[in-house]
């Protein structure tokens, strides 16, 4: 973390660019660790360069409220950070702004920002900052002896009983469902783009729907097991990690199943502080940033050279984040990336269908 500390220290200057003096910038996030991990490493190092302002707003994903304020004409928001599909979607219907990798700073190495960072992380609206995963994990007081290994011991309530936590949301509970069911990996989305696929997993998760405690915000899954309403959940691994790491909660993380995924910033078109937000997107998505950002949360930065400046948790230095990142070897026996072509295409529908599965 020192390491990180002072390369952040002796990069502000080239970092960040000059932007109109106090400025304000709303940003936009998902809340919780994740939000805080991104307070101490942008936020506040930023806000002490610049003499501008960073007010955060916590949202629980989708583009719904982003198109409301661009179809009214009365834009609030100068950067929001989306999912890959919605980053797409986005942009395809004209709600985002172009945003430019050729204007992001080159990494610490000094490697151009379109060689530095991992494929597929920008697009012509979106600049990526972290590789995060849903998985599931568990209360290791709670589940004594044979404890879950696989994807399909989360649906296996006769062997494991218990309330499930799923976020309400199709997307990665279809694919965890069907790869419950026992579809392979590389297979899954080729199955879901089936009804008979789409049906598969709405009876696989309905086996377990008089069980399920829905939640929407990251937050609640960690909170759903500490108080003891789930032996098990579905969770952004960052959320239960940091309960772990900070907490000292006793749980476990199964990465079997996992769907790993990206997030981006994109700036919504018509966006009031456009030239300050710039700056801010430009210094949070620098090579020590982004570092210094996975010293707080055990999400993978999107740029490679960020790679080897990540170390310890940052008040445990012997706690380190390598191992714990969605990206480790490890963890990726059994993973699977989501698809954003397939969630950019098919999200309203899916919607649809979930919802009225819910309305059973």
């Amino acid at each position: 973390m020192k390491k990180v500390t002072a390369l952040l220290a002796a990069g502000l200057t080239a970092a960040v660019g000059v932007a109109s003096a106090a400025d304000t910038i709303t940003v936009v996030s998902w809340g919780g660790a994740y939000t805080k991990s991104q307070i101490e490493a942008y936020h506040k190092p930023w806000m002490a360069a610049t003499g501008n302002s960073v007010i955060s707003e916590d949202y629980n994903g989708g583009l719904s409220e982003v198109k409301a304020q661009v179809e009214a004409g009365n834009v609030k928001w100068d950067l929001v950070d989306v999912e890959l599909s919605d980053a797409v979607r986005g942009c395809d219907e004209g709600l985002l702004e172009e945003l430019s990798i050729d204007d992001m700073p080159a990494g610490a190495d000094g490697t151009a920002a379109k060689d530095d960072f991992l494929p597929g992380t920008y697009t012509e609206c979106a600049i990526a900052s972290i590789v995060w995963s849903t998985i599931y994990a568990y209360d290791s007081t709670k589940i004594t002896g044979d404890t879950p290994t696989t994807i399909a011991d989360f649906f296996d309530t006769e062997k494991f009983p218990g309330k499930r936590g799923i976020r309400k949301n199709p997307k990665a509970n279809l694919e965890m469902a069907l790869m419950a069911d026992g579809v392979a990996a590389g297979e899954v989305y080729e199955v879901l783009g089936t009804e008979e696929g789409i049906d598969r997993a709405l009876a696989k998760l309905d086996s377990i729907k008089d069980d399920v405690v829905w939640w929407e915000a990251g937050a609640q899954p960690p909170q759903l097991l500490a108080d003891g309403e789930v032996v098990m959940t579905t969770a952004y691994n960052g959320r239960i990690f940091n309960a772990v790491a900070s907490e000292k909660k006793p749980f476990e993380i199964v990465w079997d199943g996992q769907v790993w995924d990206l997030d981006l910033w994109v700036m919504p078109k018509g966006a009031p502080n456009k030239e300050a937000a710039m700056d801010f997107l430009k210094y949070s998505t620098g090579t020590e940033a982004l570092a210094a950002q996975a010293s707080w949360i055990s999400y993978g930065p999107a740029r490679k050279s960020s790679s080897a400046l990540v170390g310890s948790f940052h008040n445990q230095p012997d706690l380190k984040m390598d191992v714990h990142m969605p990206t480790a070897p490890a963890n990726l026996t059994n993973a699977l990336q989501n698809d954003f072509e397939f969630w950019a295409d098919n999200q309203d529908q899916l919607n649809e269908q979930f919802n009225a599965w819910l309305a059973k």
